[in-house]
Order: structure tokens, then C-alpha cells, then sequence
């Protein structure tokens, strides 16, 4: 029903305009403010989805944690599964059980703002995702990339740039070649990669449903056996929008994953 729910809503929108086919364009990802306009606290559509992401990550975490029980309920359950997801799989499958405890409310953090942020894409009536514009993705890989030099070098001060870029078994001769090629793709390369990977999956996700959706309420106003062609659309609409969900929580899985991934390079032994 949510799903029929999310095409209807964007049938809507497209059925407003004069019946032609409008495409999808990258002007929707920068809509007209609506409140503060022309200051650096300018609110639109997706800051406001951003807000509802935030206040529903805060509301479901309070609901489930406020009464713990030791036989825990459904809800506290499926809360507690959210959180282990990430303690087991991620914290201390790649960090151990020391550090692993250290960055956990950090992964924790990164996971489920991912999460919730990338659903909205496929919310009815917001139906755009709060991470396909690049602000949330760059602030955090930038928190993800100021983590990871704070671990290396609370670990080793003196040799975490040392060994980054001048890894060690290394024959001297080859660090000319070694040495930058290390320094782009430790220190410059990971963040905007992480920024990327995230950003590009929802712009393009986005882009698609709108695209299906659109053409099926194009089709269907032309009152003619092309309207045939809107059950092919509509249908692409729905399986996408499901795709969309996977979508949603492999990329807030991939982000959190090499978060700790940067961070277990960053405190390994060798540093």
C-alpha cells in the first residue's frame, strides 16, 4: 500500500502539468526556500524531510529504549536487533571488542541517520532522499575522515603519517612513486569517495522512480493504445521502489563499513 501510495503521489504531481513529458531534472534537488531565504539558515523541502529523518531516528530510539526490559517486548526487540546489527557486524567484527566499544556510538550514529535519511526517498509525500544533496554526505565523510586521522595518530603519534605514506618493506627507491600515490588515496581520495558513493546512488535512484512514474502519467493521458505502455512503467515504478528500499540499506551498511574500516587501518599495529 506504501508503495501504491508513493506512485500515486508522484502520478499526482506529473498530472498537474499540461500532459507532456517532462523528464526528471537535477533542478530538483535544490528546491525553492521556504523559510530564511538568502541566509546561510535557508530551510527547503529537503532540509525539512532532513528534519522529519532526524526527530524519527531520536523518536523510535526513545520509544524503544525508554522501558528496557529483560524479556523485551517486540518493539524493543526490533530496536535491539538495530543496534547489535551494528555493534556484532560492524564495531567488533572489524575493530575488536576494545575499540569496537570506542567508535560504536559514532558507527551507530552514521548508520541509522544513513538509514533513515536514504528511506525517504521512497516515503509518500517526501519522496526524495535527505542524502542525495551533497551536505549530509560531505559532513559525514569529513567526521568519518577527522575519526580516522584522530585514531591513527592517538595510536601512534609519531608514525601514523610515516607509515601511511611511507609503508614499510617498501624499496626506498619506489617511494617517489609510492609516496604520492598513498597520500591521494589515504588522505585525499577516501572522503570524497565516501561522499560520492553515497550522494550518486540516491541522485540516481531518485531520478529513476521519477522518471517511471512521470512516463506512466504521460502514457496514461494519451488516451490511446500507448496507454498500454503505463503498465510497463508503472510496474518498473514499483519493482525500482522496492530496489530503492535495498538500496537505502546497503549504502547506509557501505558507509558505516568503511568508516570502521578507515578506522581499523588507522589503529592497526603497525601504526
Amino acid at each position: 500500500m506504501a508503495l501504491l501510495a508513493n506512485a500515486v503521489n508522484l502520478l499526482v504531481q506529473t498530472a498537474n502539468d499540461d500532459g507532456g513529458f517532462h523528464a526528471p531534472s537535477i533542478l530538483e534537488f535544490f528546491p525553492p526556500a521556504l523559510l530564511f531565504e538568502g541566509t546561510p539558515f535557508e530551510i527547503n523541502r529537503i532540509m525539512i524531510i532532513r528534519f522529519i529523518a532526524v526527530i524519527a531516528v531520536v523518536l523510535i530510539f526513545w520509544l524503544g529504549t525508554r522501558n528496557m526490559r529483560m524479556v523485551p517486548g517486540r518493539f524493543q526487540s526490533i530496536v535491539e536487533m538495530g543496534l547489535d546489527f551494528v555493534r556484532v557486524s560492524v564495531a567488533e567484527d572489524l575493530l575488536g571488542r576494545k575499540d569496537g566499544k570506542r567508535f560504536l556510538p559514532l558507527l551507530t550514529t552514521i548508520f541509522f541517520m544513513v538509514l533513515f535519511m536514504n528511506l525517504t526517498g521512497i516515503i509518500p509525500f517526501l519522496n526524495i532522499a535527505g542524502t542525495s544533496v551533497i551536505g549530509v554526505p560531505l559532513v559525514l565523510a569529513i567526521i568519518a575522515y577527522v575519526v580516522f586521522i584522530y585514531a591513527g595518530i592517538k595510536k601512534s603519534p609519531a608514525n601514523f603519517f610515516k607509515n601511511a605514506l611511507f609503508p614499510p618493506g617498501v624499496p626506498v627507491f619506489l617511494y617517489i612513486i609510492v609516496t604520492p600515490i598513498e597520500f591521494v588515496s589515504t588522505f585525499i581520495l577516501r572522503p570524497i569517495t565516501l561522499t560520492l558513493r553515497l550522494l550518486m546512488n540516491m541522485v540516481v535512484g531518485h531520478l529513476l522512480l521519477v522518471l517511471f512514474f512521470s512516463a506512466t502519467s504521460f502514457f496514461l493521458l494519451m488516451f490511446n493504445w500507448y496507454s498500454l505502455f503505463s503498465v510497463g512503467t508503472i510496474a518498473f515504478g514499483l519493482a525500482f521502489t522496492l530496489f530503492e528500499i535495498l538500496v537505502a540499506v546497503l549504502q547506509a551498511y557501505v558507509f558505516t563499513l568503511l568508516t570502521a574500516v578507515y578506522v581499523q587501518l588507522a589503529v592497526a599495529e603497525e601504526h
